[in-house]
């Protein structure tokens, strides 16, 4: 029985219908679960500015450190050794008085240090051992001053008088790369030869697999539909394993932070994404070669050195080369998780809030992706 024809015109709408509820209904639900809060988000407007411009400010230089050493006897007691001279010229510190017993307090004063200068004070004992006293800043006038007590320690031996000693580190040389800068082109390397070796080894191992999983060689015989379907099972579900998930796995397994532990997910990955991708382009090319290689009555292997490997051999390199570029990427990533490389270098200074280093690594990041990808480029033209 034919059903009415207001039904059959009713029919299209209300699919219409529920498709529009299905889809008001997922994004109902999206909203109930991840509570989006612009006013929050507004709120956090100052943090957020603080973050992004230390990010913005990338370590990437600083200026050499100059240290200057002073110092000035200081007899403990007074009569115990002669007072020194007073100093001329330069950072200079200045003991005020001259001389003290043990327990008495004097005043340090330093001076022409420059302006923020770090400054370490310290007793030099008369058999030349150190004792530390303090370390501080100098004001913007290049000076300070600071009150100490003597120590018994300090006193005056065989005629030898102890002596303040006075360390000033001044900013002022040149500039030079910074030693964060240093630690993130380390890091890099690390990274970019990580990614290199993952693909290598994946690609490697994708290359046969790719061959047993495609359904134009193998599917001839029951032996080869069952290993064509073994292999297709193995690459899908290795493919459902996140890096970052086996990066945590092989972690735990061979050292946090280490870049071995990034190598294997990443060997896996690309294994499983080549394999699927390598045996695509196995079944998709054109089956008039391998007929007329088959003819002359060439083996099943011959078909495939002859008839197959040429037609592959394009896309097997476009595709290595696009998933060495992806491993760079993801191997930026992996390092939160402890996979090594510039990553793990990232999620440390993170973690321990030096944003200025964290936006040396993004940045470094950001150059090499773009280098890589020029590069990428230039290669599959001319290989290709």
């Amino acid at each position: 029985m034919q059903p009415p024809a207001w039904l059959k015109r009713m029919l299209p709408i209300l699919g219409r219908i529920l498709l529009l509820g299905g889809i008001a209904a997922a994004y109902w639900a999206s909203v109930r679960i991840t509570h989006p809060d612009v006013l929050k988000l507004v709120q956090a407007a100052p943090k957020a500015r603080t973050i992004l411009s230390e990010l913005l400010r990338a370590d990437l230089t600083t200026r050499e450190v100059s240290t200057t050493t002073v110092a000035l006897d200081f007899p403990v007691p007074c009569e115990s050794a002669p007072l020194p001279l007073p100093l001329e010229g330069g950072p200079r510190l200045s003991l005020e008085p001259g001389c003290a017993a043990a327990r008495e307090t004097f005043t340090m004063r330093g001076v022409d240090l420059g302006a923020g200068a770090t400054v370490r004070l310290r007793w030099r004992l008369a058999d030349g051992a150190t004792l530390g006293i303090k370390q501080l800043q100098a004001d913007q006038q290049g000076q300070f001053s600071l009150e100490a007590q003597v120590r018994p320690i300090v006193a005056t031996k065989d005629g030898i008088a102890p002596q303040v000693e006075m360390d000033v580190d001044s900013t002022g040389g040149r500039l030079r790369p910074s030693q964060a800068l240093h630690d993130v082109v380390d890091a890099m390397f690390i990274t970019v030869f990580m990614a290199l070796l993952a693909t290598t080894v994946g690609t490697v191992i994708a290359a046969p697999l790719s061959f047993l999983a495609a359904g134009n060689i193998l599917r001839g015989s029951r032996l080869g539909s069952a290993v064509y379907v073994a292999v297709r099972g193995f690459l899908n579900l290795t493919r459902s394993y996140e890096a970052l998930v086996l990066a945590t796995i092989f972690a735990l397994i061979v050292g946090f932070g280490s870049p071995y532990a990034g190598m294997l997910a990443l060997v896996v990955t690309t294994t499983a994404s080549l394999g699927k991708m390598f045996s695509e382009s196995v079944e998709s090319i054109d089956p008039g070669p391998l007929e007329a290689i088959a003819a002359t009555g060439a083996s099943r292997w011959q078909v495939v050195v002859y008839g197959v490997v040429p037609q592959i051999i394009p896309d097997f390199l476009s595709y290595t080369i696009y998933h060495w570029d992806i491993n760079v990427r993801m191997s930026t990533i992996i390092g939160f998780v402890g996979g090594g490389g510039i990553g793990y270098y990232l999620s440390q200074r993170i973690s321990t809030l030096e944003y200025s280093k964290a936006g040396t690594a993004l940045l470094a990041i950001v150059i090499v992706v773009w280098v890589l990808d020029f590069l990428s480029a230039q290669i599959r033209k001319r290989t290709i």
